[in-house]
């Protein structure tokens, strides 16, 4: 049985350099390497993608690692599907309905 406190989530939060065209360039591929590895954009440079196991976040690290551009800062958080449904948001100063966990769990 999966249990919520083992569940992960991994979010990649970045600040990339797009003031040059190869910049620009560099970002949008790094960000459409995060969608083809399973992550979904949260905001513009934060992205979020659900994993069953602490070595299926070992491995998508391991691909967001091989994916980095050359410059700029990014980071990955690691959470609990247990914190994750804690998570409270704002769209302007109304409270957003709270998301739950994904409805079908994806085996490869």
């Amino acid at each position: 049985m999966l249990s919520g406190y083992r569940i992960m989530w991994v979010m990649v939060m970045f600040d990339l350099p797009v003031v040059t065209k190869p910049e620009r360039k560099a970002a949008a591929r790094f960000r459409a390497d995060l969608l083809d590895h399973g992550f979904e954009m949260a905001q513009y440079s934060v992205y979020v993608r659900f994993c069953a196991s602490q070595s299926q976040v070992s491995t998508v690290a391991a691909k967001v690692q091989w994916s980095l551009p050359t410059a700029g800062r990014v980071s990955l958080l690691t959470f609990t599907d247990k914190q994750y449904e804690r998570i409270v948001s704002f769209s302007g100063r109304r409270e957003s309905p709270r998301k739950g966990a994904p409805g079908q769990l994806e085996m490869f």
